[in-house]
């Protein structure tokens, strides 16, 4: 995408990305490592000073873990507002024919937690290595009366297990790869 870098305001974003950093007690670490990214590259998009001459690839990286939708970093480059990310409340709703579907297809142990009330943290579609397109399926859950630090720290457990998942290697030392593309 091609921006006139004169029109952009990368001090506006700068101070959203912190302040909403802040107000979810995270720390440039802890962002980075649920984003993905380096501490640098958070320590950069919140560089009120930087005008970096294209769009990070980090600023879409981050914005799930601000609480941000898509996007919302390009609308702040060009003046506007963050739009909030969508909260997902039944997991198993959305799922094509819901639970009912479900209960044929799954262990009743697997239905009954992804039809819990407990919120949804994350979710990942992995493509197992060595094989013709069979994957694995994992659904974060959090506990109802977590604290957002709680949260938090599911979330950075759940990314160093997802780390570990996708080193996982075939015979052949492939690497496997999410079938959603993340």
């Amino acid at each position: 995408m091609t921006e006139d870098r004169t029109k952009l305001h990368w001090p506006k974003l700068a101070t959203a990305i912190r302040a909403a950093r802040e107000a979810r007690r995270l720390t440039q670490l802890a962002l980075a490592e649920l984003a993905g990214i380096s501490e640098g590259s958070v320590q950069n998009l919140e560089d009120i000073s930087r005008r970096p001459g294209r769009i990070p690839p980090s600023l879409a990286k981050v914005e799930p873990h601000l609480g941000w939708a898509e996007g919302s970093g390009l609308a702040i480059l060009r003046g506007g507002e963050p739009t909030p990310a969508p909260v997902v409340h039944d997991a198993s709703a959305s799922l094509h024919g819901g639970p009912d579907r479900l209960r044929g297809k799954l262990p009743l142990r697997i239905v009954d937690e992804l039809e819990s009330d407990d919120p949804l943290l994350d979710s990942q579609v992995i493509q197992l290595p060595g094989t013709q397109g069979a994957r694995m399926t994992v659904v974060v859950h959090g506990t109802p009366d977590a604290t957002p630090e709680q949260i938090q720290e599911a979330l950075l457990a759940w990314r160093k297990a997802e780390r570990n998942l996708r080193r996982l290697s075939d015979d052949d030392g492939d690497e496997p790869q999410a079938a959603n593309g993340a």
